[in-house]
């Protein structure tokens, strides 16, 4: 790598996922390395020992992901994707090196899990809604093969999501893979409910299996048609009979992630209370599944858990996010406070292996994702090694976190990262958060990589402004109805703040962001020109066309009202309001199959300020979606910003 971190370096690390416990051997990991100039990533499965001794469980050409190891520890099962797009099982047996398909399904598959006797998998596989078997979803698919026209019709509210349109019909079904008699069986042989959303959301996340092998939970949208608000729901079938229950009926809001005990008689679960907002804190609860009653673990507890799993002392384990870190916790029995095992940079994954021995990913802003093993008093050994070491030699910005009175006075956290040579009267960029109910901690980012950004001579300034996740349920519920008031000062008063240590030249300022970030961006545009120059990625700049979004339900809720009911509320911090304001040169930069923002907003952006005279460029990707995702587009998209950057910055 370069003495200073660049793009191209990012695209050269291998990218390490999450864990999969490997008996007490250690674990298996799924890695994705790119080839830049193909414009391709392939995954691989490795074997990571707990003495960090790696070897490769599939081949280079696999393209494998989503590893599971049998609870025998004789087969390793995992997900390879095919020519022409699908995905399929493959098994290999540990002893034996030629793997075996054991799926042939017409959509492929979603992703599966081993049932507790090694006997088969719980598969995960979409079918086509009206043609509810594997027979006829594969007549269906041949259909549509030789279709002359494409058409989407839909009754339904969310009819598109991220990247994908809904209304293709593809629904997920859980299926029986008995291994030794090479069936495989429909255990949700009617269902046509959404599990996760595609692309974003993780369906396996939300599905567990009972110790004793007979019964299964899960999670699945229970909202009637038009499903402009879904419901996550929790549902248990029945491996034998089939039988399916709706575990949580009454319950307001949304569930998440069944956990079994290690006994089978109690199932751990996430919830929410407001159903029309994503950003509410997830609390845990614990369902006694002989009684049906639920006992509320976590409601005075004002942070958000995640990833939770039972560990060896049927205790659980989870993380959560705390002002702008994510730690690893521990729940007992019977405690209403969890306890930091560890904490530091970003933790996130833990798996628990038989013995106990808890590993999990480790990040932070100078280091990328590796597995770590958890010590006796919090400590975390280095397991794995596939990329860290190759930053080793890398020189870093140094990183401060700031205290800065924002909005009303409330401390606002700051991560600066100040260019590697230090320095002051700096050319500044804040980089501003998506969300808007989300982060910039310390953790590693692939796509806007801060210490990039500091190594070309800028002062980064990361606003955890009000709204972030991470400082508890009031301060993320604060901007409601105010999306541009409280960030757009709290932005204002640490650019003041720094102005006035010396660290900035006012006259070479910056303010750059993606989605609510590229909103906050188009706001504040309109309201001040103090800044040299903006990037405003995937920018939401007028509030009623983000009817046009995939899902607009909690529209009112973040807005403070719906368009139709109060138009000058919404519209006063509509970015496009203030479009009189607009004097910042602006580089713009939409994706076609951005259905989360669409384009459009983008467009309009760029249109008025290319109508007002405002200097402005256009980056439109037809092949991207919120996020630029491809190696040879993420190159061009980062040589673009920084060219823009500097432009005005560097004069």
């Amino acid at each position: 790598m370069t003495a200073t971190v660049t793009p191209s370096d990012l695209w050269s690390l291998a990218r390490v996922g999450p864990p999969a416990i490997d008996g007490d051997t250690g674990v298996v990991v799924p890695v994705t390395t790119y080839d830049v100039t193909d414009n391709v990533g392939r995954g691989r499965i490795w074997h990571v020992g707990r003495d960090g001794q790696t070897t490769p469980a599939t081949s280079d050409e696999a393209n494998a992901s989503r590893p599971v190891v049998s609870p025998d520890g004789k087969r390793l099962a995992y997900v390879v994707a095919q020519e022409g797009g699908t995905k399929q099982i493959f098994v290999s047996e540990r002893d034996e090196s030629e793997p075996t398909q054991v799926t042939t399904l017409p959509l492929g598959v979603l992703g599966a899990k081993w049932l507790p006797d090694s006997s088969g998998l719980l598969v995960l596989a979409n079918l086509f809604k009206g043609h509810l078997t594997i027979d006829a979803s594969t007549e269906e698919s041949e259909r549509r093969k030789d279709a002359k026209y494409v058409v989407h019709v839909t009754d339904d509210a969310i009819y598109r999501y991220w990247d994908m349109w809904l209304t293709t019909g593809e629904v997920p079904h859980l299926f029986h893979l008995d291994l030794a008699a090479g069936s495989i069986r429909d255990l949700t042989p009617d269902s046509e409910r959404w599990w996760a959303f595609p692309n974003t959301d993780d369906p396996l996340a939300d599905l567990d299996i009972s110790p004793d092998g007979a019964r299964v939970a899960f999670v699945a949208d229970s909202s009637l048609p038009p499903h402009r608000q879904v419901k996550r729901s929790l549902f248990m079938v029945d491996l034998s009979t089939g039988h399916e229950t709706d575990l949580t009926p009454a319950w307001a809001a949304h569930t998440k992630r069944p956990r079994f005990s290690p006994d089978g008689a109690r199932l751990a679960f996430g919830y929410q209370v407001m159903i029309d907002f994503y950003g509410d804190r997830v609390r845990l609860a614990m369902l006694d599944l002989a009684t049906g009653t639920a006992e509320q673990l976590t409601e005075n507890w004002d942070r958000s858990a995640d990833e939770w799993e039972f560990d060896g002392r049927g205790d659980l384990i989870f993380v959560a996010e705390d002002r702008g870190r994510q730690h690893l916790y521990r729940l007992a029995s019977g405690d209403p406070t969890p306890v930091v095992l560890s904490q530091g940079g970003t933790l996130s994954g833990p798996a628990v292996a038989p013995d106990g021995t808890v590993y999990l990913l480790h990040h932070d802003l100078t280091s990328p994702p590796e597995v770590v093993r958890l010590g006796e008093h919090g400590e975390l050994a280095p397991v794995s090694d596939f990329a860290r070491s190759k930053t080793a030699e890398v020189t870093w910005g140094r990183i401060e976190e700031l205290s800065v009175p924002g909005a009303d006075e409330d401390p606002i956290q700051v991560l600066l990262i100040h260019p590697p040579g230090g320095g002051e009267g700096l050319p500044l960029v804040h980089l501003i958060h998506g969300g808007p109910h989300g982060v910039f901690g310390d953790g590693w980012q692939w796509r806007w990589h801060a210490q990039s950004f500091a190594a070309r001579g800028y002062l980064v300034a990361m606003v955890n402004f009000h709204g972030s996740s991470s400082f508890g349920q009031d301060f993320a519920m604060s901007i409601h109805g105010g999306w541009g008031d409280r960030p757009y000062r709290d932005i204002e008063a640490v650019t003041d703040h720094l102005i006035g240590t010396g660290l900035v030249d006012e006259k070479r300022m910056a303010i750059a962001g993606g989605s609510y970030g590229g909103y906050l961006v188009s706001f504040i545009t309109g309201q001040t020109s103090r800044y040299a120059c903006a990037v405003a990625h995937a920018a939401v700049t007028n509030l009623g066309g983000m009817y046009a979004s995939d899902v607009t339900s909690g529209r009112a809720r973040a807005y403070g009202a719906e368009i139709w009911e109060d138009r000058a509320a919404v519209e006063r911090y509509s970015p496009s309001s203030h479009a009189s304001g607009y004097a910042t040169p602006t580089l713009v930069i939409v994706s076609e199959r951005d259905y989360r923002v669409p384009a459009t907003q983008g467009l309009e952006f760029y249109g008025v300020l290319k109508a007002k005279g405002v200097p402005a460029r256009l980056l439109y990707y037809p092949a991207e979606n919120h996020w630029i995702l491809s190696p040879q587009a993420s190159l061009h998209w980062y040589d673009q910003v920084f060219s823009w950057l500097d432009l005005y910055l560097k004069p």
